[in-house]
């Protein structure tokens, strides 16, 4: 491990002058993609060396052990950091699990009604109303990038971006199936339906992490549709854009302008292509551990909304919420914590075997 973080400093300190460097400053993709590893490693270093002056702290208070004027302030020394240097390690340790790159990175998540017809159409409503008020909470900021509305206020479909300084690493573990059990409004006898919602949280990626080709661009214009004023339906302003070599596509008509719509789908565009292409690295990696809390594979059912017993239940992890209205009105934090501290530990796990 100690050498591992002797390389990781000397790389840190490597960086430092790169960074300096007017020739890389230039180059602004570059000088980003250097930024980014130097802030991604900098805790680790400077946690090092934290360790390392503990550890010379010790070895200067056994030396301090022979002269018996300053025996009790050296031992008083030794003990103090004997303390603290099994703190360090383990922090260390955890420090150097591999971080995931997108974690800083803005988020584009998509509700998909499931089985369940209007229940289920309702339910992925409530989802997209409570990742609305966590990511108020966060103080993350969302943006609608397109909406297929029913008629009783549910959604077939609803994708927005959620934007601020880490937003991935708090909603990356909501990939997946959500299960609801509820009595609709609509049912007299009383009887618990069950329905379901898919959720895909994708990272907002740059340019200069996926390239695409302006030409495999297909670009169709359409008159929106739904809420929106005196333009729906006049004018044509939504953008449906097609990568033809993947048959990825993506669209936004909640903006008035069609520039804008275009630079939105693009961003959606952008991320779902990147998101194929890590899920087929991930694939590749055959040997690779999977993390306890799962792969955010869209088809993985990872949570149950019970209504009647006031309980939602990761299946992941097992654990259980029992503050139910709170849970729905954005009050996740303790949820997403676990997950992060389960995937946490796997990795932990991994990497000592």
């Amino acid at each position: 491990m100690f050498q591992k973080l002797e390389d990781v400093e000397k790389r840190y300190e490597e960086l430092n002058i790169l960074i300096s460097d007017p020739n890389v400053i230039s180059n602004q993709n570059e000088w980003k993609k250097l930024m980014k590893e130097h802030s991604t490693i900098e805790d680790v270093v400077f946690k090092f060396r934290e360790y390392k002056e503990v550890q010379k702290a010790l070895n200067e208070a056994k030396e301090m052990l022979s002269d018996s004027e300053l025996k009790d302030l050296a031992e008083e020394e030794m003990l103090s950091a004997k303390e603290k240097l099994p703190i360090l390690e383990e922090e260390l340790k955890i420090l150097l699990i591999p971080k995931d790159p997108n974690d800083d990175n803005n988020v584009i998540c998509e509700i998909r009604s499931g089985a369940g017809g209007e229940e289920a159409a309702l339910f992925a409503g409530t989802l997209f109303r409570m990742y609305s008020m966590y990511a108020e909470r966060k103080h993350f900021k969302i943006e609608i990038l397109n909406t297929n509305e029913t008629e009783l206020g549910g959604f077939k479909e609803i994708s927005f971006m959620i934007t601020g300084k880490g937003a991935y690493s708090r909603f990356k573990f909501e990939s997946g199936v959500h299960r609801v059990q509820r009595v609709p409004d609509t049912e007299s006898s009383g009887r618990i339906h069950t329905s379901t919602a898919t959720v895909a949280v994708l990272p907002e990626v740059e340019d200069v992490e996926v390239e695409i080709n302006p030409a495999d661009i297909k670009m169709e214009v359409f008159r929106a549709s739904g809420a929106g004023g005196q333009h729906v339906n006049k004018t044509s302003s939504a953008v449906r854009l097609i990568h033809e070599p993947t048959g990825t596509i993506a669209e936004c008509q909640t903006e008035r302008s069609q520039v804008q719509n275009r630079e939105y789908a693009m961003r959606l565009l952008r991320s779902r292509i990147y998101q194929m292409e890590k899920e087929k690295q991930d694939k590749e990696l055959a040997n690779e551990r999977k993390s306890q809390v799962g792969s955010g594979d869209r088809s993985e059912k990872i949570r149950t909304y019970n209504y009647p017993q006031g309980r939602i239940t990761d299946h992941r992890i097992g654990f259980s919420v029992f503050q139910f209205e709170n849970f729905l009105n954005g009050d996740l934090d303790e949820m997403i914590d676990n997950l992060i501290a389960s995937n946490r530990a796997e990795q932990l796990k991994s990497s000592e075997e």
